[in-house]
């Protein structure tokens, strides 16, 4: 090939694998096996193929590096000391050192394609995991189809028309689950207190309001109650509730952190947990089941979500990449009183 610079497709044709397993190969991704590697990289080498300065002397086996990139807030997504993403977090970095991967958290936010298109083109990363969908739907789906090697997969909802890979917990049957178990315990005046707006949430809000339709409830707006993902937020909206003189007997909460914002409120104004309202929250992060009364609440399996989105960025093509919905369980303790 003297005469002319070397291409990536000549070393690809000479190694005789795609043009893609070439690229990953020469990025040192744990998606090429240590033997292609070192072909490609023998290939490289002899042909004058420029590396790149940071690329290391040979293949480095299982190594590797995994990009976290969190989009801006929208309902929770983007607050990463939400304790639900720490512990999100914790799986994917537990994940990717049982992969022998780094892990690393981007500081870029993105708002755009573009964004997006530049969080994947300028990370030295293999793979790069997105924090939740926020209001970036259509953009990922435009980068899935415009980037057809970039090797990236989301935490979050399954959309209508996805392109791109999302593995995330099934929120409709969650938030069904939540409502439903109220109803069963005689609750008639059930508030959900949250966001509705975010992708995830918002499918928990069609549980809310299809599982009391199947116990015989009537939906009222009065009990759709907007809550930030705080606790503070969540006392002010029950204390408001509370003021306005609306009655209720039970919260379905959008995360813990609300259920216990609620707890607060309501005790604050003379009420008891579960006897006069019940409240069931929704993640089950550790500090649930050590409030008091200990919270009811649907759990997330943040270890096996790790597990799943670590995978699906060295395990699988990008056109093998699938969506996964985890399911959630129902975990009863005090505060719903059955």
């Amino acid at each position: 090939m003297s005469g002319r610079t070397t291409r990536l497709q000549d070393i690809a044709a000479l190694a005789g694998v795609s043009i893609a397993t070439a690229s990953r190969a020469l990025n040192d991704s744990p998606s090429v096996n240590a033997r292609t590697k070192q072909l490609i990289w023998k290939l490289a080498r002899e042909q004058d193929y420029p590396f790149r300065r940071y690329m290391p002397a040979g293949p480095i086996g299982a190594n590797g590096t995994i990009a976290v990139v969190v989009p801006p807030p929208q309902g929770r997504e983007g607050q990463l000391d939400d304790p639900f993403f720490l512990e999100l977090f914790a799986g994917i970095s537990d994940a990717a050192r049982a992969r022998g991967c780094d892990l690393l958290v981007s500081h870029l936010q993105p708002t755009s394609f573009a964004d997006l298109s530049a969080a994947m083109t300028t990370s030295r990363a293999d793979g790069v995991i997105f924090l939740g969908q926020s209001s970036l739907h259509h953009a990922l789906n435009r980068l899935a189809e415009a980037e057809a090697e970039a090797r990236f997969a989301v935490w979050g909802a399954q959309l209508p028309e996805q392109a791109y890979c999302s593995v995330g917990s099934d929120n409709l049957a969650g938030g069904r689950r939540a409502t439903a178990h109220l109803a069963r315990l005689g609750r008639r005046r059930i508030v959900y207190l949250g966001d509705t707006e975010a992708p995830e949430v918002s499918q928990r809000v069609r549980g809310y309001v299809e599982a009391l339709g199947q116990a015989g409830i009537v939906h009222d707006p009065a009990l759709m109650v907007p809550a930030h993902f705080t606790v503070e937020s969540a006392e002010a909206s029950v204390d408001a509730l509370l003021a306005r003189g609306v009655k209720f007997d039970g919260i379905v909460a959008a995360s813990d952190l609300i259920a216990l914002g609620a707890i607060r409120a309501l005790q604050n104004a003379g009420l008891t947990v579960p006897q006069d309202v019940s409240v069931v929250g929704y993640d089950d992060v550790p500090f649930a089941r050590y409030s008091r009364p200990a919270l009811t609440t649907v759990s997330q399996d943040t270890a096996r979500a790790g597990r799943l989105l670590v995978s699906k960025l060295l395990d699988t093509g990008g056109d093998e990449m699938r969506s996964e919905r985890l399911p959630t369980e129902l975990i009863v303790r005090e505060s719903c009183g059955g």
